[in-house]
């Protein structure tokens, strides 16, 4: 059992796809803020106790001990004489947070088991393994996944959860001193072996890839624990899992090999801050191998093209670790990573201190208008079936609502589910919404996302292992009916307290905002405050001055750019969704300004002149400056922000261009469009508001609208009625439509159709 030794550190070698930015050392600030914050991580709980730490070890022994006894004797049920029977062997390795040594109390251990040729995954692994721990008493809650992207068995072993995968090689024995690492163990293996395995080789390789394992364990503790506190820790969400905030530390960690901790996370939030997505980050160079298996490579393939935020695994087959972010959730993380800056120069200053960095984020203060989609089922088991298959589904809706919209309603995901203790078999999940910052408000338009929530909850409902009682429901909810059961307690907290990092800033900003709330195009603030709209002119200044300077640009059609105001005929009641760009605490969210109506996946549409004009343009596409060519940076220049600034541009520039093709559609979505076609036609729509079916599989009664003269009235599943103000719909807003195109029907966007929840109903 285990994965092979590897050292504290690999200083004495040069890491990475460049030269660091900087080799100074510690200062004495450095080492008083480390010690800091490795107390702050033990206070709050992240490490466990040794008592733990033995049970944990026992489990993964006692684990290894069965799949050997397993493997034995499914070879002599096979028929296999007894020699080969006593050599057959199987093999546990770990991977993941445990793997890396970040894990915390009660965290999940990530386990693979290796086998041999003659155990297959269907009927041994899901079988005959399957079988043997249901019979054991230690084993609970155990939940195979056959059918996953990575098939996994879930289980808990004294208490200890479990997350179990199967690779079956070629050799007919597995030995005891196997090394994973060497990329001749993927010959002859399929597709669902090869990921298995990827775990293993990308854990073991980012230690080896990293100059100091403990810097990098403690720096990687600090940014797990941030990310989650902040609302941006979930890979099924769109934001980034646990692998991908791993890689992200570990580039760092290349690049200020010799600092601590304290400054590997201040380093952190200024690259990040600064990075030009989507330039990929990358541990080491990526290798073609000689097994003939796809690698990242968007000159290559045009599906990579789409990735907005590549982060890419080390180990062969290298691939973008990240290919579930989408626009609004990496404009999400851009804006955290800025807010972590700014913090840690506070901190430089003795004008913030750890606290104000792990803030928890006010996500149910930060809009006033929420998706809230409610599952149900008939028991615990169905219901973690159906949240498994749900939650992998939820990432479609945020792509849908950002497509059907074209960008101008942006998708907040909460990166959790949430549990009403009065109703069983039940969760909910959340979804912040918001109008495009900086986008005028037309009068009198509006958002109707009917039809693009009957296409999600029809894809729902196409899950093969359906049973009776798996229902969901999404409705439209404000930020004053937020159901009390996802608060703390059950109890709806008073208004943020004015001592907290993002209230102060918010505050200065609602000051200062209203000098330049007046500018053609800006959108005024309600009752919240108003857009700082200094903040507004240096993000755009920002942008240009990046968008200028990119190596990496992606071309779009011209009609994503060119979109013209209207609606497809008909008149629907809309609920209100204001332009506004301050969350109730007051907090200003960072805007973007013109430049953004020309930009996709966060590059710039570029014409043809101004394409040519950058350096190296071969065959219709951007070869930028090969990776390894020397950016040394000496520790006094590295003081300087401005000669660091010009070190990450430099790591910027790759090898990896992006063709001017753009390509077809993602492929999670084109199995949509069918349904999409077929549920709705824009023809002539001008005799009526457009129709939709509303009927969702939780059986909600039917929801009625009014035609836009006067209140909007809707029916809700409770059969209760509420009466929208009419002062909400005149502030409602509309999306500019683009031109018609075969295929692809434009659908505008509507909220008052769907139910809303009401805090009793939940």
């Amino acid at each position: 059992m285990g994965s092979p030794g590897l050292g504290t550190g690999n200083s004495g070698q040069r890491l990475g796809i460049t030269e660091p930015i900087s080799l100074g050392g510690p200062t004495e600030y450095d080492v008083i803020k480390t010690r800091e914050l490795e107390k702050y991580l033990q206070n709050v709980g992240l490490y466990e106790s040794q008592e733990e730490a033995v049970s944990r070890e026992e489990v993964l022994g006692r684990l290894d001990q069965i799949v050997k006894n397993w493997v034995k004797a499914i070879s002599r049920a096979k028929g296999l004489n007894e020699q080969l029977v006593q050599e057959a062997n199987a093999k546990i390795f770990t991977f993941g947070s445990y793997r890396l040594g970040v894990h915390g109390p009660g965290a999940d251990i990530d386990t693979l088991c290796v086998g041999p040729r003659h155990a297959t995954r269907e009927e041994d692994f899901f079988g005959e393994l399957h079988k043997m721990l249901s019979e054991m008493p230690e084993v609970s809650e155990l939940h195979p996944v056959p059918d996953a992207h990575v098939p996994i068995m879930k289980f808990k072993f004294k208490g200890v959860s479990i997350d179990l995968l199967y690779a079956k090689l070629s050799l007919w024995v597995i030995p005891e001193d196997l090394d994973i690492s060497q990329d001749s163990i993927l010959q002859n293996t399929d597709d669902q072996t090869v990921r298995s395995l990827n775990g293993c080789r990308v854990t073991d390789q980012i230690l080896r890839l990293v100059p100091n394992i403990q810097n990098f364990r403690t720096t990687l503790r600090c940014m797990r624990f941030w990310a989650k506190r902040r609302g941006v820790y979930s890979n099924v969400a769109g934001f980034l899992g646990g692998i991908n905030w791993a890689l992200l530390v570990a580039r760092i960690c290349q690049l200020y090999p010799n600092a601590l901790p304290n400054m590997l996370v201040s380093r952190f939030f200024r690259v990040y801050t600064q990075w030009r997505w989507p330039n990929p980050v990358m541990l080491c160079a990526i290798k073609e191998g000689s097994l003939g298996l796809q690698v990242w490579d968007p000159r290559k393939n045009p599906k990579d093209r789409y990735h907005l935020m590549p982060i890419i695994t080390p180990a062969y087959p290298s691939m973008n670790s990240s290919y579930n972010v989408s626009s609004s959730t990496l404009r999400i993380m851009t804006d955290e990573f800025q807010r972590g800056s700014e913090i840690c120069e506070a901190m430089e200053a003795n004008k913030a201190d750890w606290d104000a960095l792990f803030e928890a984020y006010a996500f149910f203060e930060a809009y006033k208008n929420y998706l809230q989609i409610d599952i149900s089922a008939e028991n615990d088991d169905d219901l973690r079936n159906w949240k498994g298959w749900v939650e992998s589904r939820l990432r479609q809706l945020t792509l849908k609502i950002e497509r059907h919209t074209y960008n101008m309603l942006q998708c907040h995901p909460h990166p959790g589910d949430f549990q009403d203790n009065s109703r069983p078999f039940h969760c909910s999940y959340f979804m912040g919404l918001q109008r495009k910052l900086g986008v005028p408000v037309n009068e009198g338009e509006q958002f109707d996302i009917r039809l693009t929530v009957e296409e999600f909850k029809h894809s729902v409902n196409t899950y093969t292992l359906w049973k009776p009682g798996m229902e969901i429901r999404v409705s439209h909810v404000k930020r004053r009916s937020i159901p009390s059961f996802v608060f703390p307690g059950g109890v709806r907290p008073s208004r943020p307290s004015k001592a907290t990092w993002d209230s102060r800033r918010a505050s200065d900003a609602k000051v200062s905002g209203h000098a330049g709330s007046d500018k053609p195009g800006e959108v005024k603030g309600a009752a919240d405050g108003q857009v700082d709209g200094k903040k507004r002119k240096r993000a755009d200044d920002s942008a240009d001055t990046q968008l200028k300077n990119s190596k990496y640009i992606t071309a779009v059609p011209s009609s994503s750019a060119e979109v013209q105001a209207g609606s497809p005929g008909g008149t629907v009641s809309p609920c209100s969704l204001k332009g506004d760009n301050v969350d109730a605490t007051g907090l200003v969210e960072p805007t973007r300004g013109k430049d953004e109506s020309n930009m996709t996946n966060g590059s710039k549409t570029s014409s043809t002149d101004e394409l040519s004009s950058l350096n190296s343009e071969v065959d219709g596409s951007l070869r930028c400056i090969p990776p390894h060519t020397g950016l040394h940076v000496t520790a006094d220049a590295s003081s300087s922000k401005e000669a660091e600034k010009l070190a990450i541009e430099q790591i910027m520039s790759g090898p990896y261009v992006s063709h001017q093709a753009f390509p077809e559609e993602p492929e999670e979505l084109e199995d949509d469009l069918e349904f999409r076609n077929r549920v709705v036609s824009v023809g002539n729509t001008n005799n009526g508001p457009l129709q939709a079916p509303v009927s969702d599989a939780a059986g909600a009664a039917p929801i009625i609208s009014s035609n836009g003269a006067g209140p909007s009235i809707s029916l809700h599943a409770s059969g209760s009625i509420e009466e929208l103000e009419p002062a909400e719909l005149t502030a409602m807003t509309s999306i500019p439509v683009a031109p018609v195109v075969q295929k692809k029907p434009l659908i505008r966007l509507n909220f008052t159709s769907l139910g809303k929840a009401s805090e009793k109903s939940g």
